[in-house]
């Protein structure tokens, strides 16, 4: 995609016939306003808001034929304007602006520098598109956004914008890529690809590294596949850095639910099952581009989960590298068993906090709709998330951990069991109750721990909205590296 070449200016630039002008509509529906703005008051005059149809309701827009063959778009920021509303409205402009090449954004009520950054990122997370297996289909011409503003935002600030947008771009690119093109070895080389000329380190298990090193969650869930499952280590350390934290990633780069044989239409949408692994690795990627003062590591767990002769049966007992043994009940319910590999191995550095990232549950979406994450962990974890998610404007809820619940795992052979075969009840919080088993190290610190159920919003296969896309939405990517940087302090 073309890199977006962003202007601050007071100089209101000269239209054409590819620019198109964003003017803001603010207020109640009874009164409706537009944002102060420095086009001609004759013509603003004669735009009734009403008779239109405008609507200042966030994110949407209506295109209006504007000076010297331009378009204006009318473009709502709400009965308020806060930050996320901005970044929103923005995205939605952009989305909707892609035939232009040029972008003004004529909005007087973005005033303060935070604004400023909240519209660029915005337009920025909002200007994307995924042709790859299109190659015919008409591209984004857009190439140029203008805001016309006396804020003076930093470079550093803007920097920062194009790198985490350019990091959920990355997301998305490879959460939407077929699993017949991206499979294990393909995510080990792009992150390979990523860390090339960053001060990162990557240690990759293969499949007899996981067996030597008895990450029997990782090769349980892979070895039905003739594609092999790997676990990928990332590693930036910066001199100086006070604390640490880890993201364990669920990367489960196609389900099919294994010998648990998923039916037909519960089968589509499973390339989607490696978000989480996805977004910590682009999360890391961007630490490191940044150069926070902490510590990050990421542990990307993936497999392919394949019903073949060599596949995991249900009633098998597996052992996770902490040495607990778990007996699998349902091949479907996979994503814990790499998970637990992964959280043991996160534990074992003994971080100051740990944060996993996965579709895990259906039963999340079921609870909680497709725009939110179930959050669960530990007090101390969760409010850092919370708190990092509130300032990207990502939405999380914070589900219980229920100690009753526990029991339901028990099995009459081995530690644990992955599921309870039957029960329908608090299916995301069992999930959640089976990580927390796998969190620490004997004789170490237990570390802070959040764990993030993304299956309702890591896909959008609704309309597109704001700037969240349809398909895949690079969800979790900015409030990781939120976390990273409220953490460092």
């Amino acid at each position: 995609m073309t890199k977006l070449k962003i202007n601050l200016t007071q100089t209101v630039p000269a239209t054409s016939r590819l620019t198109a002008t964003v003017i803001g509509v603010q207020g109640s529906a009874k009164e409706l306003k537009l944002s102060k703005n420095n086009l001609d008051t004759k013509l603003t005059s004669t735009i009734n808001l009403e008779s239109l149809g405008v609507s200042s309701e966030v994110g949407s827009i209506k295109k209006l034929s504007g000076p010297s063959s331009s378009v204006i778009a009318l473009v709502g920021l709400g009965k308020e304007i806060d930050l996320d509303g901005i970044r929103q409205s923005m995205g939605a402009a952009a989305r909707e602006l892609g035939n232009f090449e040029h972008v003004v954004v004529d909005i007087a009520a973005l005033s303060t520098k935070e604004q400023v950054l909240a519209a660029i990122e915005g337009f920025q997370l909002g200007n994307y598109e995924y042709l790859t297996y299109k190659p015919k289909a008409t591209k984004r011409v857009l190439a140029k956004l203008t805001v016309i503003t006396s804020a003076k935002p930093s470079a550093a600030s803007l920097a920062e914008i194009d790198v985490l947008s350019s990091a959920v771009h990355r997301t998305r690119d490879m959460v939407n890529a077929p699993a017949n093109d991206l499979y294990p070895q393909v995510m080990v080389l792009a992150a390979k690809k990523l860390a090339k000329g960053l001060p990162v380190k990557i240690k990759v298990w293969e499949e007899k590294d996981l067996i030597a090193a008895g990450l029997g969650g990782i090769h349980a869930v892979g070895k039905g596949s003739i594609r092999p499952p790997r676990l990928v280590k990332i590693e930036y350390k910066p001199t100086g850095a006070k604390t640490s934290v880890a993201f364990v990633g669920k990367g489960i780069t196609f389900d099919t639910g294994g010998l648990s044989l998923k039916p037909a239409e519960s089968m589509v949408g499973m390339k989607y099952d490696m978000t989480g692994a996805a977004a910590c690795l682009q999360a890391l990627i961007a630490i490191a581009e940044l150069k926070l003062p902490i510590k990050a590591t990421a542990w990307l767990c993936l497999a392919e989960n394949m019903p073949s002769g060599g596949a995991t049966r249900p009633n098998d007992v597996i052992k996770i590298r902490n040495g607990k043994t778990v007996e699998v009940l349902n091949t479907d319910a996979e994503g814990r068993l790499v998970l637990a590999d992964g959280l043991s191995m996160a534990s074992e550095e003994s971080p100051d906090y740990i944060v996993d990232v996965a579709t895990l549950t259906g039963a999340a979406t079921i609870a909680l709709g497709n725009r939110y994450a179930g959050l669960m962990g530990d007090d101390k974890a969760i409010k850092k998330v919370q708190t990092a998610a509130a300032t990207t404007g990502e939405l999380v809820w914070h589900m219980p951990l229920p100690d009753e619940l526990r029991p339901l795992l028990n099995s009459d052979i081995a530690d644990i069991a992955n599921v309870k075969i039957g029960n329908r009840a608090g299916g995301m919080l069992i999930g959640g109750l089976f990580l927390r088993e796998f969190v620490g190290t004997e004789g170490k610190p237990t570390p802070a721990w959040a764990h993030l159920d993304i299956a309702g919003p890591a896909n959008n296969d609704a309309a597109a909205y704001g700037h969240t896309p349809k398909g895949a939405t690079g969800v979790t990517v900015r409030t990781l590296v939120q976390l990273a940087r409220d953490l460092a302090g």
